[in-house]
């Protein structure tokens, strides 16, 4: 009787939480505009910052995204998965690495055609355009029939769901029963000097780097504060076990500034 009410309120202030994350992730938008949804904008701020994206997300992070990909890769590796969905694919950097895998098709998938064009040709480029297809869709509602997928990862995307309750329930509704999911995504460092160097080069340095290398002023400050406002680690496991996700892990990266999370379906 007591375990049962336990995970009743357990379930309950779950619940509330995600909802006041939810309220509070679609007011962080790029460009403040009332009149247009976090989607709309998101999706104008990543057409815009496409074409130099890549290179000053290798500047910010001082090319250690490169290992935290490849590290993943190896994690989806391990259940030797045949069709690969990347959520919010971006210019396709962990579809690629994906490839790695020997997955038979690997689809990476975004809202933003800016984007996409760039990915596309690095596909071409690298000659996976047999293995990987980039695909404009929206990762609230994706265009995939249930238990399509074997494996379903994002990086660095799931902050930028409108609603995180409902991205993460489209991501689990096509993945297939016993399939991994992983999700690569920032966070904040728990313990000093990690914590207050973070938060110094998050909201002093990382704007500025923004304003100097992009045409879109409001991008990179809109990054940076949408990261400190996402739910890492156990707030994180706790949204993905509400979904009805099991065999939950999160794998703090170089001092916590990231995180992988795995789980299954």
């Amino acid at each position: 009787m007591w375990k049962s009410i336990t995970n009743t309120n357990c379930l309950s202030s779950k619940t509330v939480y995600l909802q006041k994350f939810n309220e509070m992730s679609e007011k962080i938008t790029p460009y403040n505009d009332t009149s247009r949804s976090k989607k709309e904008q998101v999706t104008e701020m990543f057409d815009t910052i496409s074409g130099n994206y890549d290179g000053l997300n290798r500047v910010i992070s001082l090319g250690i995204d490169i290992k935290w990909r490849k590290r993943l890769v190896s994690l989806i590796a391990k259940a030797k998965p045949q069709r690969i969905l990347d959520v919010a694919t971006g210019t396709g950097d962990l579809a690629i690495n994906l490839a790695e895998t020997g997955a038979s098709e690997i689809i990476g998938l975004d809202i933003s055609s800016g984007m996409l064009e760039i990915g596309k040709k690095k596909v071409s480029i690298k000659k996976l355009d047999s293995t990987i297809t980039m695909v404009q869709g929206d990762s609230e509602a994706l265009p995939y029939e249930d238990n399509y997928f074997d494996a379903i990862t994002v990086a660095f995307g799931v902050r930028n769901f409108e609603n995180l309750e409902k991205g993460l329930s489209e991501i689990f509704r096509v993945l297939k029963p016993g399939g991994i999911f992983a999700v690569l995504e920032t966070s904040v460092p728990t313990k000093p000097p990690y914590k207050q160097g973070y938060n110094f080069y998050t909201t002093k340095i990382l704007p500025v780097i923004g304003r100097l290398f992009s045409k879109d002023r409001s991008a990179y400050a809109y990054l940076s504060e949408s990261a400190a406002a996402f739910p890492y680690g156990e707030a994180f496991n706790n949204i993905l076990k509400k979904i009805g996700f099991i065999n939950i892990e999160d794998l703090p990266q170089t001092f916590g500034v990231s995180t992988i999370y795995k789980a299954t379906k």
